[in-house]
């Protein structure tokens, strides 16, 4: 695992360069070898995205102080939909490239345009300190008490600071106690499972709430809706900008709002918007109502802002929040996986779907946010405001290795196991769940 093995920000550097080569294997695609090149390419690629989309935000979450965790980890779902962004107007030009040398090498510039970023992403890297929670594992506390005085700045009390770096080492301690944790543990220990699957579940959700669709197929889409193929790469553009501001509004309500909120109420917004998609088609099919298009039109931009607020960002803040510090890797690592799985079933069914059924596929993913919505109310409990190592607190604390090997189950005990699930559902039922 490279977040455990290299620290967090070497884990991103590595990411980076592996993806940089994978750019670079495709932007130079030619010949008869171009096919396996690119999709050589693409797997590089994928491969550094994952490792940097893992990283990133699990390095926020460890540095980031609990009252602003949750905006300072939006901030990378920020950079993404930036990103997204950048790479929408940059097709939108591209696509007005009409010559022949624009025909034959305009891909290759928008391929090699992500190098930029990627640059300045590496230089300053190293710039930036390694988590302190990291440094505390690899048995270096002068090294972690440096980044968290570092991270907290000269105005932090003292006090305040040695009191953090002092719950860090006892729960880094506490969980020192249990040998280096296998994959399978995430399965097997109840309170680790409690955790993995509302992480996975709730990668899973924010891939099928249609999210998924709208940004591989948007421009589809809108033609779909009666726009022309200018407008509708625009439109697209113009969506995905509107994203970045709608993100910057998420990082500044989900610190005062809770996770919890922001997820039932961009459920609730999506919901709607998926309704209002299948259902005005039927009701004017051909693009017969010119109003009614566009009120489709609106409503996916509502549908945008409702992700931007909701799963988007919450996805991650609440899956790096959620595991303790020997798994945290781990377990974001499979939740990201059951993100991925999400991606590609609805990367494959939707234009098959939108083909056979046309909008009557939005009512899938209406009927998909309705379940998460509930699921969410039910199972979630808030985390805002919490520090990591409280997060034992709502789903339970881990047995060391030791213990786990004297445990004698008796009648006694079973008793305490079901007073001990009861507490664990009192706090749940305590966060309104």
């Amino acid at each position: 695992m490279a977040s455990d093995k290299l620290g967090r920000r070497y884990a991103a550097l590595t990411g980076t360069v592996v993806t940089c080569i994978g750019g670079a294997v495709q932007a130079g695609s030619h010949g008869k070898s171009a096919l396996a090149m690119m999709v050589i390419g693409r797997i590089l690629s994928g491969f550094g995205n994952a490792i940097i989309s893992t990283s990133v935000p699990l390095y926020q979450s460890e540095i980031a102080p609990a009252k602003r965790r949750g905006g300072l980890v939006v901030m990378n779902h920020i950079g993404m939909v930036s990103g997204l962004a950048t790479a929408f107007w940059v097709g939108y030009g591209v696509s007005h490239w009409k010559t022949s040398t624009g025909f034959t090498q305009g891909w290759r510039l928008a391929v090699s345009l992500q190098f930029i970023p990627a640059l300045l992403f590496v230089i300053g890297l190293p710039f930036v300190p390694e988590t302190p929670r990291w440094l505390l594992e690899q048995g270096r506390p002068p090294d972690a008490q440096k980044s968290l005085e570092y991270l907290r700045g000269c105005d932090e009390n003292p006090d305040a600071v040695s009191e953090e770096l002092n719950e860090i080492k006892e729960n880094v301690e506490l969980h020192n106690t249990i040998d280096e944790a296998p994959w399978h543990v995430l399965f097997t220990d109840r309170n680790l499972l409690a955790r993995l699957w509302r992480g996975a579940v709730l990668q899973f959700m924010a891939q099928m709430c249609g999210a998924t669709a709208i940004k591989y197929y948007l421009p589809t889409v809108f033609l779909a809706l009666g726009l022309s193929k200018d407008l509708s790469l625009m439109a697209g553009g113009i969506e995905s900008t509107l994203k970045i501001g709608c993100s910057i509004i998420e990082m500044l309500i989900i610190d005062k709002l809770g996770r919890r909120r922001t997820l039932l109420l961009g459920s609730g917004i999506m919901s709607l918007s998926m309704l209002i998609n299948g259902a005005l088609p039927l009701a004017y099919p051909g693009n017969a109502n010119r109003a009614s298009d566009y009120a489709c039109i609106v409503f996916i931009f509502f549908f945008s802002f409702g992700y931007s607020i909701g799963f988007g960002p919450n996805a991650w803040v609440y899956g790096t929040e959620i595991f303790p510090t020997h798994v945290r890797a781990k377990g974001i690592n499979i939740s990201a996986s059951a993100g991925a799985i999400g991606s590609i079933a609805v990367g494959q069914y939707f234009p098959v779907a939108i083909d056979n059924i046309k909008s009557k596929t939005y009512f899938i993913f209406f009927s998909i946010n309705i379940v998460s919505f509930i699921v969410l109310a039910i199972f979630y409990p808030e985390t805002k405001g919490r520090t990591l190592e409280q997060m034992d607190d709502l789903f339970g604390k881990l047995l060391s290795d030791p213990e786990r090997d004297h445990a004698v189950l008796t009648d006694e005990e079973h008793e305490n196991g079901d007073q001990g699930h009861v507490e664990e559902q009192t706090v749940l039922g305590n966060s309104k769940l």
